[in-house]
């Protein structure tokens, strides 16, 4: 794959990553796209411009990012909500720091903001977008959506509902627009449907968000922090991983492009683990084997969302195989040594020597001897590759260092950002 030559679609990433956010539980199955088809069209019903039209789409798929734990999101399912805006704080400074996304980031952090008879133009000081109220009519509309009944039949019903809070809760003009809406079959079956990814890349299949190599660098940073923000028990993980796979692919002799590939992959290895509740993520003890059936999921998650943007190529199988191991005994596909090329057998080796030397909430990182010890083992046993982690090995304190460097930054990110979310939602 030539570094040079990628082209990745964001609007491509955005529906498999809001997916996988919505199979943290079962109860809000499909709830991004579904808020995000029901916005886009809002927002069409009335005439918002069509750049704004998407922008709201994209925001209606990402709304819920910042609710992490899978009681929050459950929570977000009641029609009246008792402290809506801190998942919205949250999901909005994790996304402004990525550009492209930037205007989205504004819509997402005042997706709960009442209109109140027009005071709802500002919040805190700060002026809301009417995307904000567009994205808050469409999530509470969904909320309202039987998945066992037919949409068509529920309709009346659910505009009725919100047009009891016209004014106070809802913008007039944004009632009447859904009042349009009830008349437009189309519209809700989208919304009901079980393919709202298709419905979405249908809305964009005129409009390109390119990534090229920096770009992708800039996305996976964002996405990195998504991960490993989900939990204070893995606020620094994806970090390390990235730092130590990078240096690795450079003794390795991978190219200076494939280099970049490399840190890309790394810092998407566990994207899965948005699919994974926050109580298993924190849980300090011992996992139940049902909650560690849950957990090896995560790795396949990984893989579907990256099988989605086949632009991604290599990338996608360094990050989704990194839990294989040469003897066919990981997972997700059992694959064995003639399966797996050399990135995911490099990040396989960093993500295990990084979960050994970083402190854990349970216990310290391993010393030197003992952690050099588990990986010779591993390699001796067929589990990692032996060249590998001899290139580790031979040149561990430099790895160390770039580990617990990268590991020591995102510490501070990660304090940053649960500052931010805790001074901006209680002001």
């Amino acid at each position: 794959m030539n570094g040079n030559g990628l082209d990745v679609d964001l609007y491509g990433l955005i529906p498999p990553l809001a997916r996988t956010i919505d199979l943290m539980a079962p109860e809000v199955a499909r709830h991004h796209m579904q808020v995000s088809c029901l916005a886009y069209r809002l927002a069409e019903a009335a005439a918002f411009p069509p750049d704004e039209q998407r922008t709201i789409a994209v925001a209606g798929a990402l709304h819920d990012i910042g609710a992490f734990s899978s009681r929050e999101r459950i929570d977000l399912l009641d029609f009246e909500l008792k402290a809506p805006h801190q998942h919205a704080v949250a999901g909005a400074v994790l996304l402004e720091e990525f550009e492209p996304l930037h205007e989205a980031a504004r819509i997402v952090r005042f997706h709960h903001v009442p209109w109140e008879n027009g005071a709802g133009l500002t919040f805190r000081g700060q002026p809301v977008p009417m995307g904000s109220h567009v994205l808050h009519l469409a999530d509470r509309m969904a909320v309202l959506i039987d998945p066992t009944a037919p949409i068509l039949s529920q309709v009346p019903g659910i505009v009725a509902a919100a047009a009891e809070h016209e004014g106070d809760r809802f913008a007039p003009e944004l009632i009447e627009a859904a009042g349009r809406l009830a008349e437009r079959d189309a519209a809700w079956l989208e919304a009901g449907s079980s393919h709202g990814e298709a419905v979405f890349r249908r809305f964009f299949q005129h409009a390109r968000a390119p990534l090229d190599m920096e770009g992708m660098l800039a996305f996976s940073e964002l996405l990195c922090r998504v991960i490993d923000f989900k939990s204070a028990f893995t606020a620094t993980h994806s970090s390390g991983v990235a730092a130590v796979a990078s240096a690795l692919a450079a003794v390795l002799g991978f190219s200076e492009e494939d280099q970049a590939m490399m840190q890309i992959a790394a810092r998407l290895h566990d994207l899965g683990k948005l699919a994974i509740p926050s109580e298993i993520l924190e849980k300090p003890g011992p996992l139940t084997p049902e909650e560690r059936a849950i957990m090896r999921t995560h790795v396949y998650y990984t893989y579907e969302i990256l099988q989605a943007v086949p632009e991604l190529g290599a990338i996608a199988s360094w990050s989704a195989l990194h839990q294989e191991r040469l003897s066919g005994d990981g997972y997700p596909f059992g694959y064995a040594a003639d399966r797996l090329p050399l990135g995911a057998r490099t990040i396989a080796v960093a993500d295990v020597f990084t979960a050994l030397a970083e402190d854990r909430p349970y216990r310290p990182g391993m010393k030197k001897e003992e952690a050099m010890a588990v990986l010779e083992r591993l390699a001796h046993d067929g589990e990692l590759d032996k060249d590998v982690v001899a290139a580790l090995i031979a040149r561990y304190d430099e790895m160390d260092r770039a580990r617990a460097e990268a590991q020591r930054d995102a510490a501070r990110a990660y304090h940053i950002f649960r500052k931010t979310i805790e001074v901006q939602s209680a002001a």
